[in-house]
């Protein structure tokens, strides 16, 4: 199987700089060209399914790419946004100085610290892994993922440790990954990563984390 695994366009949360984690926020005026950007350039993949995180970032994206595609569109629970907990709906600029310990040690990178009332990275690289399986083992050949930049960062280090070097820290949005899975082997194989040449005449956001 192909998967096409798309971070949702721009949201309004991303223009402001603020974390939005899973707090459940629209695309913006540009996450809405750069969604309508990445159903173009998919329409030509004979994409036969669409498998989104129910957030509505995430979903926005994945109706116009399945509205372009003419296929049934899924949503996956588990391709959900980590839960950012007490950062969540807070200004970047301002965590430092709201919660500096808990700051730091999120920025640290320790796959195992949970944010207070969230949870940690490992545990989400758990479950996007486990839905990017369940996915692969869909019967489709060719399908499309619309999701979170941390969800799939930390999914693609966990089911391709051996492609750690070519896997970004983050994610552009609106860009497209592409994977290949054996369907024999369960396997995942890094095609290309954070491709970003369909967004050239509509622009580019930030590389946040949450």
């Amino acid at each position: 199987m192909i998967l096409y695994c798309v971070r949702h366009g721009e949201s309004t949360y991303n223009a402001e700089g603020r974390v939005q984690g899973q707090s459940d926020v629209p695309l913006s005026p540009l996450g809405l060209r750069q969604g309508a950007a990445v159903a173009e350039v998919l329409r030509g993949k004979e994409i036969e399914a669409v498998f989104t995180s129910p957030l509505r970032r995430a979903y926005q994206t994945a109706e116009l790419v399945a509205a372009a595609a003419r296929c049934p569109l899924f949503v996956e629970d588990d391709l959900k946004e980590i839960h950012a907990g007490i950062f969540q709906d807070k200004l970047r600029r301002d965590l430092e100085a709201a919660q500096p310990d808990e700051y730091r040690r999120w920025i640290g990178g320790d796959l195992d610290y949970v944010i207070p009332g969230g949870e940690s990275r490992r545990q989400l690289a758990e479950r996007g892994a486990a839905a990017l399986r369940r996915i692969a083992a869909a019967p489709y050949q060719t399908v499309a993922v619309i999701a979170h930049g941390r969800m799939f960062v930390v999914s693609f280090a966990a089911l391709m440790p051996h492609e750690a070097q070519r896997i970004p820290s983050a994610l552009q949005n609106g860009s497209i990954t592409t994977l290949k899975a054996d369907a024999a082997t369960g396997a995942f194989r890094l095609v290309s990563a954070d491709r970003t040449d369909h967004l050239n005449t509509v622009g580019l956001t930030g590389r946040g984390d949450l």
